[in-house]
């Protein structure tokens, strides 16, 4: 039977995932009385660790960046229990080879394949010496405000070689931004590659649910409901799937793009990205160590032994690999990347066992330019949208999408306020004057 609750709450949340659940940290840290609405089972949105047969699956092949501001801004990292990744990635070069792309400032015993011949030449080591120089170092902001361009174009432009390129951006970038035309806009290349160079990528142990779960637990228990779907908003706040209605004097929707598109009809939405992610689990690790496998044919976006970085991804003692495609399930694809999978790690699949797929419908907005790198919240009066699809997609960008939106909120809510006790303060005099 339908619910009906008649208690108003200054703001509603739809959707707990990062952005969400930013936003209504910053509105309860200024006092607004908050109700996050998640439709799920658990927080975190896209980002969400399962259980299966004792193993982690991550919705999706997930890094933690260390460096984005809103992540050291917001969560305990200690906490997190984090585990790195090699700083670099090891490349299945086309002709068979296998190459290693490190930072040689943090493992230079392992900078060989960097070497005059072997992965690039000395023009293309100059060339990323030169870039990496100074997205490290110069301020982000410069970086934001820089000319817009794809990224292939501002790579070229920067004297990184064709072949390099094809080597080691396009295969390694492809997994980054979901795309392997490299059309995403070139600002948020440089952005996400100052993020790399100043920061360490991880995982948590526990899985990369552990990061919206923190979140989540620094809110008050009476903020936030889950397996609470919305089926609309209303002029006084959300009708819910079940026919309930409830009231709020704002509503930010904080959901994915798609979802966002159909609460607030009419709102401009990007296209998306979709990625799949195949689990296997292999006697032993077909890798002994906690570094990134790329494909220089592109026949997968990524490879990872996630249980080399985490062990408590594994927990018996076999190996977890995880190994992300582009687009959709579809049949027999499980099969071609296993065959993949043997020729990339140079080792026998036959015996592995397939765990579990997961597949993220709009796991990135498509950022072609030109592209907004921030975008308003406000989309009507007491209306309000955040996201990764409203800024970049990124942990980082989703978070500061959720801050942009309680901002806007509490200042459209002091304007208000500051409205109101003028025209009292109006018909006050009025009424003064008439006596």
């Amino acid at each position: 039977m339908p619910t009906s609750r008649s208690s108003r709450t200054d703001v509603i949340v739809v959707g707990a995932g990062v952005a969400g659940l930013a936003c209504a940290a910053d509105l309860t840290a200024v006092g607004r009385s908050v109700l996050v609405l998640e439709a799920a089972d658990r927080v975190g949105g896209r980002m969400r660790t399962d259980r299966v047969d004792g193993f982690l699956v991550d919705h999706g092949f997930q890094v933690f960046n260390t460096s984005y501001p809103q992540v050291r801004r917001r969560l305990r990292l200690a906490d997190l229990q984090l585990c790195p990744f090699t700083p670099g990635a090891l490349i299945r070069t086309a002709d068979g080879g296998l190459r290693r792309f490190t930072d040689p400032t943090r493992r230079p015993r392992d900078a060989a394949d960097l070497l005059p011949g072997r992965l690039m030449s000395a023009r293309d080591l100059l060339a990323v010496a030169a870039l990496s120089a100074g997205d490290a170092v110069l301020p982000a902001g410069l970086l934001r405000n820089a000319p817009e361009r794809t990224t292939v174009t501002a790579l070229a432009q920067a004297g990184v070689s064709a072949a390099l390129v094809e080597t080691f951006f396009r295969p390694f970038l492809s997994g980054v931004f979901l795309e392997d035309e490299l059309e995403t806009s070139s600002r948020f290349f440089h952005l996400v590659w100052r993020s790399m160079l100043r920061g360490s990528l991880c995982l948590p142990r526990s899985g990369i649910g552990a990061v919206p779960a923190q979140l989540a637990s620094r809110l008050p228990e009476e903020c936030l409901r889950l397996n609470t779907p919305v089926a609309a908003l209303t002029d006084d706040g959300v009708l819910l799937d079940d026919g309930g209605e409830l009231a709020a004097d704002a509503v930010v929707v904080a959901t994915g793009a798609e979802v966002a598109a159909h609460l607030l009809p009419g709102l401009d939405t990007p296209p998306v990205r979709t990625v799949t992610t195949h689990y296997h689990v292999a006697p032993a690790p077909p890798l002994r160590e906690p570094t990134l496998l790329i494909d220089g044919r592109r026949r997968f976006l990524n490879s990872c032994v996630v249980s080399e970085v985490a062990a408590g991804y594994a927990p018996d003692g076999r190996a977890l690999i995880a190994t992300s495609v582009l687009g959709g399930e579809r049949p027999g694809r499980e099969a071609e990347v296993r065959a993949d999978l043997a020729d990339a790690y140079g080792t026998d699949t036959s015996a592995w066992e397939h765990l579990a797929d997961r597949t993220v419908p709009g796991a990135l907005p498509a950022m072609v330019p030109p592209w907004p790198l921030s975008r308003p919240s406000r989309v009507g009066p007491g209306r309000y949208v955040c996201g990764d699809h409203r800024a970049t997609g990124s942990v980082q960008g989703a978070m500061a999408s959720g801050a942009r939106s309680a901002r806007e909120v509490v200042a459209d809510a002091r304007t208000a306020g500051a409205e109101r006790a003028a025209g009292g303060a109006r018909t006050a005099g009025a009424g003064r004057e008439g006596r």
